[in-house]
């Protein structure tokens, strides 16, 4: 449970990208995956497609917007936890990484937002 405004503010964030998701045909596999590496917010299936998505908000555009916050150093830990994440399949499944991006009221989804 989030103990920070903060954290609430991001499981908010989280929650519509989830039902915005879903609504788009997604499944949610893991909420919030944590390892070593670093922490994948939503793991989801698009048909037979393992989804990885980073979900980001910002309530001002102030600083470049929610996208402009995923930084290459971000994007790195996000491939290290997806790959540690991988190692639970023998056969890894065809992946993708998305963004799901919230600025105060606008949300845009970002599919294919990083190669792996």
């Amino acid at each position: 449970m989030p103990r920070t405004p903060q954290q609430r503010l991001g499981r908010l964030g989280e929650d519509r990208a989830l039902a915005h998701l879903e609504a788009h045909g997604l499944t949610l596999v893991e909420r919030n995956f944590l390892c070593k590496s670093g922490e994948i917010d939503l793991i989801m299936l698009d048909g037979p497609l393992l989804v990885f998505v980073e979900v980001r908000r910002r309530a001002s555009a102030r600083f470049g917007g929610a996208v402009y916050s995923v930084t290459p150093a971000k994007q790195q830990r996000l491939l290290r936890a997806a790959q540690y994440y991988l190692l639970r399949h023998k056969i890894p499944p065809p992946c993708r990484f998305d963004v799901v991006a919230i600025d105060e009221h606008k949300l845009s989804w970002i599919q294919n937002a990083l190669e792996m």
